[in-house]
């Protein structure tokens, strides 16, 4: 049996809330078995993983720091275990600092935090998933996969209270490039999604700060992103509606990125 008759599977990390949770609801909703990997228990979130089981697909729930090399091991190795194959890739995990602060204070202790969950970790575990990607090719003619990062629009626009936030999610966008064209003899095709001001776990305490400058005119579209905003566009990705497209870049930021007079 080749792959091409059984479900994709596809690993979203950071996908237990938030943006990630947005992504696996939109890829089970077009047929897809999720594997979610994140750094907290599954009991946790049982309600939402069970709500997710509700709209048809098989979720197989990954606990794991994405920072970590054994971690990162166990997650694909149990995959393998339960699957035996992974289609899609989304590197979604990812945090900000604990404290704001200036980059002429910000801390070291910081600065390598953030870098090795939103850099080095998604670095390593697409290493080992375009690998394995691979792998899948060689056996199976017919093998289709991608992989999608989550970025950021701070990979472009400079938060000078958020610096080490900002150069994880540049670093994102070159890692990007980079494999994109590393697995273009293999027709794997590698994206990135630039989400802007949306509404998560993450950005709840600063929800009064930006409602008040999406209220003042910030956005073209003048309302906060939603998870499923980004999820549509995983899916869209993941589906192969833009398969001519490697390397590629779709902003989800309400047109925040369009220079106007």
């Amino acid at each position: 049996m080749t792959s091409e008759k059984r479900k994709p599977v596809a690993l979203v990390t950071g996908a237990a809330q938030g943006i990630g949770y947005g992504v696996a609801e939109a890829l089970v909703a077009d047929g897809m078995d999720v594997a979610i990997a994140d750094i907290q228990p599954e009991a946790d979130h049982r309600e939402a993983m069970d709500a997710l089981r509700g709209k048809g697909g098989e979720v197989l729930y990954c606990q794991g720091d994405i920072s970590s090399a054994d971690d990162r091991e166990a997650i694909l190795a149990e995959i393998k275990a339960k699957y035996g194959r992974l289609n899609v890739l989304v590197n979604n995990a990812g945090v900000a600092p604990k404290e704001r602060r200036d980059i002429l204070e910000a801390t070291e202790e910081s600065y390598e935090r953030v870098m090795r969950i939103n850099l080095q970790g998604p670095y390593f575990l697409t290493q080992g998933v375009a690998n394995w990607m691979i792998e899948q090719h060689k056996v199976d003619a017919g093998f289709k996969g991608c992989i999608i990062n989550v970025s950021s629009f701070s990979s472009t626009v400079a938060s000078i209270n958020r610096g080490e936030y900002c150069v994880s999610k540049a670093g994102v966008s070159m890692m990007t490039k980079l494999f994109a064209v590393r697995m273009a003899e293999f027709n794997i095709p590698v994206y990135e999604i630039q989400p802007g001001i949306i509404a998560t776990p993450m950005t709840a305490g600063v929800k009064e700060k930006y409602d008040k400058l999406i209220a003042e005119g910030l956005l073209l579209q003048s309302r906060w992103g939603t998870p499923q905003d980004v999820g549509k566009a995983a899916a869209m990705m993941a589906r192969g509606d833009i398969g001519y497209s490697t390397g590629q870049v779709i902003r989800v930021d309400g047109g925040f990125t369009i220079q106007t007079l």
